[in-house]
């Protein structure tokens, strides 16, 4: 039976889009609550699309109007492919049994902080909104817990190894790789003091986490890790 996580961190919605469509759902809630209507208008739901970012155009938590190229949505961007690899991760090791699946969908729920940590850039943020996006350090904590409990398993790492070991494990490679640039895209958000360091701080150890767990999931199946051998 494939478990699932409840996220219990509040997530913020930091796009335009998002806030349109909740703002629409709580009108039509008032409305219908009120007047009991049944009409097409009432009950039609929400585009998807708004067309506001048609312009390369986006905006932050804070309402603030970047351009797309900007540090801030390159650095969400690369943390939604974050989430989307392991996502996709999750679900190899899902299907081959691992223990360890409710700590990768609570880490997608953590990412979801993470964005919305970095849609609140300081230079445009009131205190409400640092309140409500703040991003804490015993995340990272919970990270470092998790690594030391697989270590503790794990064979010691004498060479260099190729992502390998099986789906589960290579997936969880993928995903490391995509934390490694999602990293690299945060460092100049962070060190323009746009966005709090423990995000940075975070996402470092996950790409470790995500290297260790890699090397379990191939151990538990029984496969072998590739090792690197410089070629002749």
């Amino acid at each position: 039976t494939r478990s699932r996580t409840t996220c219990t961190s509040s997530v913020i919605s930091f796009t335009s889009r998002t806030r349109r469509s909740l703002s629409f759902r709580l009108k039509r809630n008032s409305f219908s609550e009120g007047y009991n209507s049944t009409s097409e208008e009432n009950r039609r739901i929400p585009k998807i699309y708004t067309k506001t970012g048609d312009k390369g155009f986006s905006s932050t938590f804070t309402g603030e109007r970047r351009p797309k190229e900007d540090h801030i949505f390159d650095a969400l961007g690369t943390t939604d492919e974050l989430s989307s690899a392991i996502g996709l991760a999750r679900e190899f090791c899902i299907d081959s049994g691992h223990s360890f699946t409710d700590q990768l969908e609570k880490i997608q729920c953590v990412l979801q902080d993470v964005g919305s940590n970095i849609a609140t850039p300081r230079s445009s943020a009131r205190d409400s909104h640092i309140k409500k996006t703040k991003f804490s350090s015993l995340a990272v904590i919970e990270l470092e817990r998790w690594i030391d409990s697989f270590t503790e398993e794990l064979p010691p790492l004498t060479n260099f190894i190729l992502p390998s070991g099986g789906k589960s494990s290579a997936a969880l490679h993928v995903a490391r790789a995509a934390c490694r640039r999602a990293e690299r895209c945060v460092a100049p958000v962070v060190q323009s003091g746009e966005t709090d360091p423990e995000v940075a701080k975070y996402l470092n150890r996950l790409s470790d986490y995500l290297f260790t767990v890699a090397r379990y999931a191939a151990m538990k199946e029984g496969n072998g890790e590739t090792i690197y051998k410089r070629p002749e």
